[in-house]
């Protein structure tokens, strides 16, 4: 989490002191912006995070074909090295009433299936929030648009991939440990 915030933190006043040095709105204006861009983010990814919690269990399940993870990406994380650095991603699934930073009860099915539910429902909401992240553009005027608002999405966008390669990584593993307690 401290990373993250420091990523965020980082960024934003990178992108304020561009903005300030290059002068391309008056100093105030561009505070706000920055503040208001990143809290839209926050807003818009918690958006996202309670509506996709709200929705029935059986849309995410183990067996629906959009959240397969093929031999291909198995093998670009592998390449990525996400085993690596996965743990160390921002993980707020707690706040939703399941949190998926430790596998509290591996010998249990129910439980594994869940997890996998929930890890389906995280790429989900993330990667909704790709796009989404861009709307800041329309909020601001001139400039600032692709100054502020863009540098923002663009960290938002980076902050947000980096969950959906960490769930789209372990969704296979969890699997394979589900099938072979079905088998037993």
């Amino acid at each position: 989490m401290k990373l993250y915030l420091s990523v965020i933190g980082i960024s934003m006043a990178l992108i304020a002191a561009v903005n300030l040095i290059a002068q391309t709105a008056p100093p105030l204006y561009v505070v706000i912006a920055v503040i208001w861009c990143t809290s839209l983010q926050f807003a818009l990814d918690g958006f996202w995070a309670i509506l996709i919690n709200k929705m029935p269990d059986r849309w995410f399940g183990i067996t629906n074909p959009l959240y397969r993870v093929s031999k291909k990406e198995q093998a670009l994380y592998k390449k990525l090295r996400v085993r690596l650095w996965k743990d160390k991603v921002w993980e707020l699934g707690g706040l939703g009433g399941f949190s998926k930073k430790i596998l509290r009860e591996p010998s249990n099915p129910d439980y594994i299936e869940k997890f996998i539910i929930e890890c389906n429902k995280g790429v989900l909401t993330h990667r909704l929030s790709y796009p989404v992240g861009f709307l800041a553009m329309l909020t601001l005027q001139g400039i600032c648009s692709l100054t502020i608002a863009l540098p923002v999405a663009v960290v938002n966008l980076f902050l947000n991939i980096l969950p959906t390669l960490a769930l789209r990584y372990n969704t296979p593993k969890l699997q394979r440990m589900l099938g072979r307690m079905k088998r037993n």
